[in-house]
């Protein structure tokens, strides 16, 4: 291949070590063995460790070159294993390799081929011959990868590696090097416009999460890494490097795996070993960790180092033995809560790992058996007598065929676990399910069957006396969790149906104006808690806002809530203003006895003129995000929470909004929690909502919500985007004088305003209904009336209020003679709407009547227009 000419040191030539390398004579003390001597670990870095497991002897990172046309050497790191490697195969000592300092991408070295085309190269001792090395053939019996290195600019470097096995890297060691790989590429995007660390490798490892050891065996000594000593939950002041201390918080039903694998015989040299094993946190968490460790060859009776690595396990992959199975299996059950996850766990158990062509759940339901999970999912891909016949709209089943459920009946009865060999089952549709062989497992929990596992092979499968075993223990694990599952399918099912009839359906629509409302149960316990939230229409143009939390999360806390959302809901319909609503509410928590208190936050919004009225009782102070896109909390006053005091005060703080303001009432569920301040969760809310579209209110509250997380306590959110009324209504009012003639006095007002408004033309039934409601308020009530008129489109609502609380009542029977008792009557037949409503001080009686709006300049009807606009 041609050369640029420029003068390169070769891929495989030794040069002198680098200054600070740790060679074997300079292996930390406390890795002696128990003559004293030092054991030859010629690496002791964290990320030579873990290069050493990827495979690799040597490893280099390539990046971009200022000309665009070369890559630049960047930085160079070798395995643990290099005075076992390379070096020796070239030169006979421990020293660092030399490189070429510089690639061109144009050549035909691997790093190149694997820049151009973005994809990894692997190559094998003879693969590796078909290209140019750039810089002296390399000696045999090694492997090389080249994977590609994406930075923020859109230019690509490279990650080399020269690998220990001369058959190339298997697929975990592949894994591994990707996902260094990804981490070096993320290291060189965020210093983007800089220029590239002078160490890549060593942080791209620790920003992976995996910790490194080394263990002389027979001393008890062991290295650790900083980040191996956080995964187990030692504090680096805390560690005298004894393997004892690095244990001290592993589960004891793990410690005999964890010798064994620590502490191999002479027949592991060589081989690497892994293990799963679980740690308990002082903080008492519970981790899963994921132990790899490799013996080198000795030469003795017992080898002098124990290389390994560690990494946590969020979820435990299955290993090739019955106990990791097992371990698996155990720790996915527990996570599993609904009967779908369990089916899910068990399917991903028994199907993949043992080859087997088709695993179905069958629980007994009165009599029969209903499959609950099936794999593969697909009714095709099973047998024609266990498809269900078609159903309407549906998609299609897989069921078990009644020639089956004898046989499986009397699994269930005697509890016996079946194993049957290629043909050997029962009857033509069990053959059909497992042709070469068939595991019929019964499924136990707290003395009785639940139903069956049934585990079929498309080909002859032997029943190993091992896999009997781990049958037998799977179908036990499973039976239990699926009784917890069911237990808590059931308890959701009831809380769900407790909260859906505690919290409102659906919310008004509100002129001027859109709410949105969501909700979250805690993820923990029974998922029905304290949190609520309302929004309560008052009158047309008046809504209340209201969201409380109250304490615990328990069933009691539930009943509470809905006794309060429903006190403040009644108290203020009846006209209250929001200091009195909080008050009555509070007396009646307190009236209550019960050792719970409840906050709550009430705002009752004026749609149209754009004002607010707040009070809070121990809640958090609601946001705001006015039409700039600036949030702010609002400066609310607040009192105590309701239940603590009886005679507590809550003071009214006035707020008002312009159109394109959006309000925001949370709970302390969306802002506070174990690992979260609340200064802090309120200033990612803020920012959150400033960063949302108020154009789609919804998605802002999907946004404030996140993707929600493991929730400690539940969450309740309302949002009020303001956009005020486009057609404001036409409002009069006068107060009526208790006067012999006070009827026809209300009705010259009205007659008036009425010709103001130009719309006499439906003077006639306006008159006949003030003079019927204000001769009823002077008649049969005591105190002041009022009577109200107001425009809005093309409806003219007429209400007049009095001081008392009884609602007026129809008669039921109206003899022909009978000189009154017809006044209401009549209202209900000119109205288009009519009724009655609490007020504060009384109530108020209103009814509704379409007119025909004028055009003021020409008299005539205005041509039709948009529903709620006044021309």
């Amino acid at each position: 291949m041609p050369h640029d000419g420029r003068a390169r040191t070769g891929l495989w030539e030794p040069s002198a070590p680098e200054a600070g390398a740790t060679t074997g004579a300079g292996a930390p003390a406390l890795l002696a063995g128990p003559t004293g001597a030092p054991p030859q670990v010629p690496g002791s870095t964290a990320s030579e460790r873990v290069l050493s497991f990827a495979g690799a002897a040597l490893a280099a990172v390539y990046v971009p070159a200022a000309d665009g046309e070369d890559l630049r050497l960047a930085e160079t790191s070798s395995g643990t294993d290099q005075a076992h490697g390379l070096a020796e195969t070239s030169s006979g000592t421990d020293h660092a390799h030399g490189l070429p300092e510089r690639l061109p991408l144009s050549g035909g070295s691997p790093a190149a081929h694997a820049v151009r085309t973005d994809r990894p190269l692997w190559l094998n001792d003879l693969e590796r011959a078909a290209y140019d090395d750039e810089g002296g053939p390399p000696p045999p019996g090694r492997s090389l990868a080249a994977l590609p290195l994406r930075t923020a600019d859109g230019r690509r470097g490279c990650l080399v590696v020269a690998g220990t096995d001369a058959q190339g890297f298997d697929a975990e060691r592949r894994h591994l090097l990707e996902r260094c790989a990804e981490a070096v590429s993320g290291l060189l995007r965020a210093a983007a416009g800089r220029p590239a660390p002078s160490s890549l490798l060593a942080p791209a490892l620790r920003n992976l999460g995996i910790g490194s050891f080394v263990l002389v065996p027979g001393t008890g000594l062991v290295e650790a890494d900083e980040t191996l000593l956080e995964l187990t939950g030692i504090t680096p002041d805390d560690f005298d490097g004894k393997a004892e201390t690095l244990l001290s918080h592993a589960l004891p039903d793990d410690m005999h795996a964890l010798m064994a694998v620590l502490e191999p015989s002479a027949q592991a040299f060589g081989h690497r070993r892994e293990l799963e094993f679980r740690v308990r946190c002082p903080t008492g968490e519970l981790r899963w960790l994921s132990l790899a460790c490799r013996v080198p060859a000795g030469t003795g009776d017992r080898p002098d180092r124990i290389l390994g690595v560690v990494t946590a396990t969020p979820v435990l992959r299955r290993g090739p033995d019955d106990v990791s199975r097992i371990q698996w299996l155990t720790a996915a059950l527990d996570e599993a809560t609904t009967v779908r996850d369990v089916g899910r766990v068990a399917v991903t158990a028994l199907r993949e790992p043992l080859g087997a062509g088709r695993v179905a759940l069958a629980e007994a339901q009165d009599g029969r058996l209903d499959v609950t999970v099936h794999d593969p999912p697909e009714p095709a891909d099973w047998p024609g007598s266990w498809r269900a016949a078609p159903r309407p709209e549906q998609q299609p089943l897989v069921e078990v065929p009644d020639a089956a459920l004898s046989a499986l009946r009397a699994a269930l009865r005697d509890g016996r676990m079946d194993l049957w060999p290629a043909g050997a089952a029962p009857g033509p549709a069990l053959v059909d399910l497992g042709p070469g062989g068939l595991a019929v497992l019964p499924l136990p929990a707290k003395g009785r069957i639940l139903g069956v596992c049934l585990v079929g092979w498309d080909h002859a499968h032997a029943f190993a006396p091992e896999e009997r075993s781990f049958l037998t223990a799977a179908a036990a694990l499973v039976g239990q969790a699926l009784t917890r599952a069911h237990a808590h399918d059931a308890e959701e099912e009831l809380a769900t149906m407790l909260q859906r009839s505690l919290l409102p359906r659906r919310l008004p629509e509100l002129p001027g104006g859109t709410a949105v409302a969501r909700y979250l149960p805690a993820r923990r316990g029974l998922q029905v808690g304290g949190d609520w939230y309302d929004v309560i229409a008052l009158t047309e143009d008046r809504v209340a806002l209201v969201i409380g939390d109250v304490q615990g999360h328990s069933a009691a806390a539930a009943t509470i809530m809905g006794q309060m959302r429903t006190a403040v809901r009644a108290y203020a319909v009846e006209g209250h203003p929001p200091d009195v609503v909080l008050s009555h509410a509070n007396r009646l928590l307190v009236g209550m006895e019960t050792d719970l208190f409840a906050t709550c936050c009430y705002a009752e919004v004026d749609m149209e003129e754009g004002t607010l009225l707040f009070v809070r009782a121990g809640h958090l102070a609601p946001l705001v995000r006015h039409p700039d896109g600036t949030t702010e909390e609002a400066e609310v006053e607040g009192g105590p929470p309701l239940g603590i005091l009886a005679d507590a005060e809550f003071p009214m703080t006035s707020v008002t909004l312009t159109p394109g303001t959006v309000l925001a009432l949370i709970t302390d569920g969306l802002v506070e929690s174990a690992d979260l301040p609340l200064d802090e969760g309120m200033d990612r809310t803020r920012a959150a909502l400033a960063a949302a579209d108020a154009a789609d209110p919804g998605a802002m509250a999907d946004a404030l919500l996140g993707d929600g997380g493991r929730r400690e306590d539940d969450v309740a959110l309302l949002l009020l985007r303001y956009d005020g009324m486009e057609t404001r209504p036409v409002k009069a009012g006068w107060a009526v004088w208790r006067l012999p003639d006070a009827v026809m006095h209300a009705r010259r007002f009205t007659a008036r305003t009425l010709r103001r408004w130009r719309v006499e033309e439906a003077a006639d039934a306006v008159l006949l209904v003030v003079s019927e409601l204000v001769t009823n308020a002077l008649v049969h009530t005591q105190g002041p009336v009022r009577i109200d008129l107001v425009l809005r489109g093309d409806r003219v609502r007429v209400s007049v209020s009095d001081s008392s609380p009884r609602a007026p009542a129809k008669p039921v029977i109206v003899d022909w003679e009978s000189t009154g008792g017809r006044g209401l009557l009549l209202v209900e037949a000119v109205s288009e709407s009519s009724g009655s409503v609490p007020v504060a001080g009384g109530k108020q009686v209103w009814s509704e009547i379409v007119v025909t709006c004028r055009d003021p300049a020409t008299g005539d009807p205005p041509p039709p227009t948009e529903p709620g606009s006044l021309w």
